[in-house]
Order: structure tokens, then C-alpha cells, then sequence
């Protein structure tokens, strides 16, 4: 089992940034691939980057591309996401889930655990 607590979250300025955090516990981060993915209200959940098992591969959505990175630290089990200049359409809760599969994916149906979420909302 994975415990997976996301944190980071929070109100931002069009144009600023944030760094989101995920913390695992119960097996080690280099066991799974990770990915992020967020809900905004009235939308389905949808992909927003992933990172394998090795952390030696990256994929994000077209929609963060250039302006997202997403990594992870195997020694402190946490992995990240860095948000760079947000725009109004990134709001949303933000899920970072954990995958056996080693390049993780961008089907929510790829992960098996998922943390509770940190709301991001991007002011105009």
C-alpha cells in the first residue's frame, strides 16, 4: 500500500509560480512511476505530466508543456511539480498518484494510488 499527501497548493497570481509537493510512504518512491493530474470543478480529471520509475523520462500534457516540470527525489520519497507562469485555466485540484506501470501513463486507469489533492487557483 501507498500513502500518497500532496501539498503546495494555493492562491496565485496569472503569471506566478508554485512548486506541489508529493510525499509517499509505505514503499519506496523508486518502485513506481508518478504522475500529476487535475479536476477542475465541472471537468473530468485529465493528465498533466508524468514521470517514469528511473525519473530518466518525462511526458506532460500539451497544455503544461514549456511551462511544468515535474520531478521526483527517491531519497526523500517525494515527488514535484513545478508550475511556472500559471494561467486562470490551471485552476483545479491537483492529484498526484503513483503507477506500477514503469513510464506511468496518461490514463487515470495506469495508477494505482492517488493522494486527496491541493487546490491551485490561478487569479486573473
Amino acid at each position: 500500500q501507498v500513502q500518497l499527501v500532496e501539498s503546495g497548493g494555493g492562491l496565485v497570481q496569472a503569471g506566478g509560480s508554485l512548486r506541489l509537493s508529493c510525499a509517499t510512504s509505505g514503499r519506496t518512491l523508486r518502485n513506481y512511476a508518478m504522475g500529476w493530474f487535475r479536476q477542475a470543478p465541472g471537468k473530468e480529471r485529465e493528465f498533466v505530466a508524468a514521470i517514469s520509475r528511473s525519473g530518466g523520462s518525462t511526458y506532460y500534457a500539451d497544455s503544461v508543456k514549456g511551462r511544468f516540470t515535474i520531478s521526483k527525489d527517491n531519497a526523500k520519497n517525494t515527488v514535484y511539480l513545478q508550475m511556472n507562469t500559471l494561467k486562470p485555466e490551471d485552476t483545479a485540484v491537483y492529484y498526484c498518484a503513483a503507477s506500477r506501470i514503469s513510464y506511468g501513463g496518461s490514463s487515470r486507469l495506469d495508477y494505482d494510488y492517488w493522494g486527496q489533492g491541493t487546490q491551485v487557483t490561478v487569479s486573473s
